[in-house]
């Protein structure tokens, strides 16, 4: 129980990515942190790309970044989805401010590019199509499996997720 009383807020809209939402709640879960989905509409079920539906516990707009000692942001399409609500960009705005660690795979990054969680110079990566959208927003794009700038953790797909998940294990400590 590395990471008892450790609080781990997983950001879930429609068409998120499988792996890439369930993998680091179950690490983080059997490593004792508590985990709470947060979507835009807490109680509500968000459907995979497969539509497997993930129950977000918790509505943006009732949370405050300073509950949580990370966010995670899936991949899949959920990223395009998250960008639309303001109370969703409005919690990763004040993560960053505070800065607590972002963590963000695969398309996940969009929402870093919408947040200015890029800017500066910071490294980071994605899925590939992505690319220009962050270096667009500020940030030096790098081909890793994982990349840690300060508190930002970035990576790029599925494959990556036991890289990923131990980069935010070890930042989250």
């Amino acid at each position: 129980m590395t990471h008892a009383g450790k609080r781990i807020a997983v950001l879930v809209e429609q068409k998120y990515e499988e792996l890439e939402l369930w993998y680091p709640v179950y690490r983080f879960r059997e490593a004792g942190a508590t985990v709470t989905l947060v979507g835009p509409e807490g109680g509500k079920a968000y459907p995979s790309k497969l539509g497997y539906p993930a129950k977000a516990d918790a509505a943006a707009a009732d949370v405050r970044a300073d509950q949580f000692d990370a966010v995670i942001i899936p991949g899949g399409f959920c990223p395009d989805y998250i960008r639309r609500s303001h109370h969703m960009l409005k919690l990763v705005r004040d993560a960053h401010a505070q800065g607590k660690i972002l963590a963000a795979i695969c398309h996940g990054p969009w929402v870093l590019c919408s947040t200015d969680a890029l800017r500066g110079g910071r490294k980071a990566t994605g899925f590939y199509a992505i690319m220009d959208d962050v270096v667009n927003a500020g940030a030096t794009w790098v081909d890793a499996e994982v990349v840690v700038d300060g508190h930002v953790i970035t990576s790029r797909k599925p494959d990556d997720l036991p890289a990923f998940t131990a980069a935010i294990l070890k930042a989250t400590k």
